[in-house]
């Protein structure tokens, strides 16, 4: 790729009434490309990049939604205890012992398999009624709505509440997996003390055979609690997976409320690998000597750059999933010393709503970084936006 195409890759986006310029969103193998210097990577002089074009934001399609945790299906139903007949000797007495308990573990775990169905249960409904408004309020926004909807500010807060009743479920299960851990630990106790039995003095062929019939009775009681405790650290696994994806996705759906308009799932998910460092220098190492990814000039009280701004991260994190961003809040330096620090407060406010807005969409605050400057040649407040 010529430097001519990859300045014709580069496009400006203005949003309403504020100014939302993409001059420096240049991908070549994988990597970002260094801002221009005046001097080519391969020795040549540079050729001057072409003028950006402007284009409008278009809408973007709806993102497909994370699918309900998939809970296991399993029911753990123990083998039952078989009853003995008694022996008189000592050894048939310590049988009966471990018989009485393998008969509490198998009624304990036959609690932790009704606890465990009841809370998958309550998490699959909770989910299907999440979806369910999430849908209705992505449908709503594709098309375009009143900033602010109080009907899709219900939605959401009810969605809201649907999802932490999953997040309610997922403690419910962990509390049952440190007493189904619990369980586990018994019934690998009772099978040691049951094989311990075999080498008791003093039985008879009777003990021995009863013995037999219990050690299988706890071998397949501890394949069972075994086969428990796994599906439900499972299905943990997955259930705190679903609640981080889709509180992200919340989060960056009341944007989308706030602007009246679908903006797009939650950038968490694109966001891998480690961030690369901070460029020493900070600022003044960025302002003038790199081009910036987005430039927003806040030239009027309400500048809507939520939708383009998600769009120009999204594309920078599709190209590069380890991206990280430096927003340099840039004041214009005219006027008296005053003036200036009214500027700068103003534009470091300006910025600070930047990175909320990122973060709120889903992008790790360790992938940000805020600073800020003066330039003579800013007429007004704006907010650079770096990729790195």
């Amino acid at each position: 790729m010529n430097r001519r195409d990859i300045s014709l890759f580069c496009r400006a986006v203005t949003v309403f009434g504020g100014a939302l310029f993409l001059t420096g969103c240049a991908f070549a193998d994988e990597a970002l490309l260094p801002s221009l210097t005046g001097e080519d990577p391969a020795g040549q002089q540079a050729q001057a990049p072409a003028q950006p074009q402007v284009v409008q934001v278009q809408p973007q399609p709806l993102a497909p939604r994370a699918a309900p945790p998939g809970f296991g299906t399993t029911s753990f139903e123990t083998p039952g205890v078989t009853a003995g007949t008694p022996s008189g000797t000592h050894v048939g007495q310590k049988i009966d012992e471990l018989r009485d308990d393998l008969g509490r573990l198998q009624s304990r775990m036959s609690v932790h398999n009704d606890q465990l169905q009841a809370h998958r249960g309550a998490a699959r409904e909770s989910a299907g009624a999440y979806h369910g408004l999430v849908g209705a309020m992505n449908s709503r926004l594709q098309v375009g709505t009143t900033p602010g909807n109080p009907e899709l500010v219900a939605q959401w807060n009810q969605a809201q509440v649907e999802l932490n009743k999953v997040g309610e479920s997922i403690a419910s299960l962990n509390t049952l997996a440190n007493e189904a851990a619990s369980s586990s630990a018994l019934a690998a106790f009772l099978l040691e003390s049951t094989r311990a039995t075999f080498e008791l003095r003093g039985a008879i062929e009777e003990d021995h055979r009863q013995l037999a019939i219990l050690e299988d009775e706890v071998n397949k009681t501890v394949v069972v609690v075994d086969r428990l405790l796994n599906e439900l650290t499972e299905d943990i696994a997955r259930a705190q997976n679903y609640f981080t994806t889709e509180r992200s996705n919340l989060t960056a759906m009341q944007i989308a409320i706030d602007n009246g308009e679908y903006i797009g799932g939650s950038l968490a998910s694109r966001a891998y690998g480690i961030p690369a460092p901070a460029p020493v220098g900070g600022a003044a190492a960025l302002v003038g000597q790199r081009q910036p990814l987005v430039v927003i000039r806040f030239n009027q009280p309400n500048v809507e750059y939520e939708q383009a701004l998600f769009t120009v991260v999204s594309r920078a994190l599709e190209r590069r999933p380890n991206a990280a961003f430096d927003l340099v809040a840039v004041a214009p330096n005219i006027g008296s010393a005053a003036q200036i620090s009214l500027a700068t407060t103003k534009s470091r406010r300006n910025a600070e709503n930047v990175l909320r807005a990122l973060t709120n969409m889903g992008l790790p605050a360790d992938r940000i970084t805020l600073s800020a400057t003066s330039s003579a040649s800013a007429q007004v407040n704006e907010v650079h936006v770096y990729v790195r």
